[in-house]
């Protein structure tokens, strides 16, 4: 099977691929992403000669260019996205452009071409709060709170009235939070992470008692794959990690393994809109189609270390860009940056 990865440089992306190649399968990869400030081809050096894996550089807005290069595929799952939740709140047009707009012209191209199954890759993050003592299964009401939830809120809703109106084969995935190698420092666990590495402080927002679920990337590839493969059309998966933990525990458990001293914690202003806490109940893939996280949190934490530890040219290189201007724009200026932000509007219509 010839399957078109969208966004197939970012962090999900390029581990699904990679997972995808070495499963010896037999599927090609044709990997089509812009290559944005999170797009990064040394995430794929190792699958870069593979005989069955082929790059195109594009934009899922560029109708013309998605149709040219799904043609001959059989398969898309898609990734691509705008995905980091404070940039939807600085920039959210170019979050909506891309996470919306973008799924369409998607969904538009796939018909044309007759793709046979459409795998759109979502999040926890559409389900927003979700109560202590609850967990939220496929059915729970969306009540997206960023920018970036209520595009992928959105682009959830758009696939599914495809599914509806036009009989197209798609299936959705929302997975909980997501860690491991090649993640943009600009996440949670990958920032923590390099900070404590570099004996830098660790930015926590308001109390630090939001609480995630946590999941390694391997085994979100693993049940996208379970799902692209035997997921019925239509339907929705979650995919959670069963690990669920305030973020202040997670920082606390990164210094321990680190071999830093909680003296590296630093209190931040909060997110606006920040949601509290997610909670994913996954029985229906577990039941449906057989998958359970493999990976334990503090094994996945472990190996993430290390893996950054052994990395530090990718970080170097990423810290030559425009990392660490964003980095001292929204950190070291929060408190400045936040407060343009709600006395200004940050959106435009042309």
């Amino acid at each position: 099977m010839k399957i078109l990865v969208t966004g197939g440089a970012g962090f999900i992306g390029s581990n699904f691929i990679r997972y995808l190649l070495a499963s010896d399968l037999g599927y090609s990869v044709v990997n089509y992403d812009k290559l944005t400030y999170a797009g990064n081809l040394a995430n794929l050096e190792l699958v870069a000669a593979h005989p069955h894996y082929q790059f195109v550089r594009g934009d899922i807005c560029d109708a013309s260019a998605v149709e040219r290069t799904m043609a001959g595929c059989e398969a898309v799952v898609h990734f691509a996205a705008e995905s980091h939740v404070d940039r939807s709140i600085y920039e959210p047009g170019r979050v909506i452009q891309t996470n919306v707009n973008g799924t369409f012209v998607l969904l538009e191209a796939a018909r044309k071409v007759g793709i046979s199954r459409f795998v759109h890759v979502s999040t926890d993050e559409v389900y927003g709060d979700i109560p202590h003592g609850q967990f939220a299964d496929e059915g729970f009401p969306i009540s997206a709170s960023s920018p970036y939830s209520a595009t992928k809120a959105s682009s959830d809703l758009l696939v599914r009235s495809y599914v509806r109106t036009y009989n197209f084969p798609a299936i959705i995935t929302r997975s909980s939070n997501n860690y491991g190698p090649f993640q943009f420092p600009e996440k949670f666990i990958p920032l923590m992470v390099t900070n404590a590495l570099r004996d830098k402080a660790l930015p926590i927002y308001g109390d630090g008692k939001q609480q995630r679920d946590w999941l390694h990337v391997e085994d979100n590839c693993r049940g996208i794959l379970l799902v692209l493969e035997k997921g019925e059309i239509g339907e929705i998966y979650n995919i959670g990690g069963s690990a669920t933990h305030e973020n202040l525990t997670i920082c606390r458990w990164l210094l321990e393994l680190t071999g830093k001293p909680e003296t590296l914690l630093s209190y931040v202003l909060d997110r606006p809109g920040h949601d509290r806490r997610y909670a994913l109940n996954c029985k229906k893939i577990e039941t449906k189609l057989g998958w359970k996280p493999r990976i334990l949190l503090k094994d996945g934490l472990s190996k993430t270390i290390e893996w950054y530890a052994n990395n530090r040219q990718w970080l170097d290189d990423i810290y030559a860009g425009d990392y660490l201007s964003y980095y001292d724009k929204y950190y070291n200026h929060r408190e400045a940056s936040l407060e343009t932000v709600a006395r200004s509007g940050v959106g435009s219509c042309a």
